[in-house]
């Protein structure tokens, strides 16, 4: 046999070989999936371009409303432990204006001072439009990959199912994320994140998680509970944790529909 055949054959051969192998790793790889991906009734980008659009649709929808915050902070290490609360009275008008109330605050005056009334400062800045739109959870600030599907909760009727989410942001900032979020299969709204900032938002903090939960009142999901926890370079921990009640939803349209509504109080 021509050594040019016996080559040819030859490379035949071990392109039948990598394909096959490529098959079967592939074949694997899908088995071994979590049911929970693979069940899914959804692909990710179906999900994102359903969650995208809802979130445009309830932003255009909610006019006003109004709630009652408490934060906390508690902080354990050096030079010494200190704790602070203060309770605020939060008012949101469409489409980008919050003002902030304060009705009592205790402890530390310096957390007070400098940390709770920075944090109204900043988050009165995140809703400027030019700095709203760089922190939407949209594709032209993150990357996304499904990761998990709950089927409901027979024990909570309420409860539908969700996707979960990897999110991974486009670029660096201590306004965007990194980590987990869960999206209401139904309603197509976050309703909980586990993350960290893309960026580090201090020197002196070496490490920093994220819980957020949010809860529907009338047609539209917003905060119940957040909670950050730094853990700062010389060995001390702070946590904030902020409650949201008392939600007051009025001068609002149902996403999609120009009718008004307007809600009682929600907690």
């Amino acid at each position: 046999m021509p050594s040019a055949i016996r080559l040819f054959l030859l490379l035949t051969a071990i392109l039948r070989m990598v394909i096959l192998m490529n098959a079967s790793a592939a074949a694997a790889d899908s088995a071994s999936l979590p049911p929970s991906i693979t069940t899914a009734p959804l692909s990710v980008d179906q999900v994102v371009d359903n969650l995208v659009r809802r979130d445009v649709e309830r932003a255009q929808a909610l006019r006003h409303y109004e709630s009652t915050r408490v934060y906390h902070l508690s902080y354990r290490g050096f030079p010494g432990d200190r704790d602070a609360e203060m309770t605020v009275e939060a008012t949101y008008d469409s489409p980008s204006t919050k003002n902030f109330k304060v009705i009592s605050q205790t402890g530390s005056k310096l957390i007070t001072d400098r940390v709770f009334k920075r944090l109204l400062d900043s988050e009165k800045e995140a809703t400027e439009p030019q700095m709203h739109r760089r922190t939407l959870l949209n594709r032209e600030n993150y990357d996304f990959a499904l990761i998990g599907y709950e089927p409901p909760d027979v024990n909570s009727p309420d409860k539908h199912s969700q996707y979960v989410l990897a999110v991974y942001p486009k670029e660096k900032s201590k306004y965007v994320y990194r980590g987990k979020v869960w999206v209401d299969a139904n309603d197509f709204a976050v309703t909980r994140i586990e993350a960290e900032p893309a960026q580090n938002p201090s020197f002196w903090t070496k490490k920093n998680e994220i819980r957020h939960e949010y809860i529907k009142v009338q047609d539209f999901w917003l905060p119940r509970r957040n909670q950050s926890v730094c853990y700062i370079r010389l060995g001390g921990r702070a946590t904030l944790t902020i409650e949201y009640s008392n939600y007051r939803v009025t001068d609002s349209r149902r996403p999609g529909n120009s009718t008004s509504s307007s809600s009682v109080g929600t907690r």
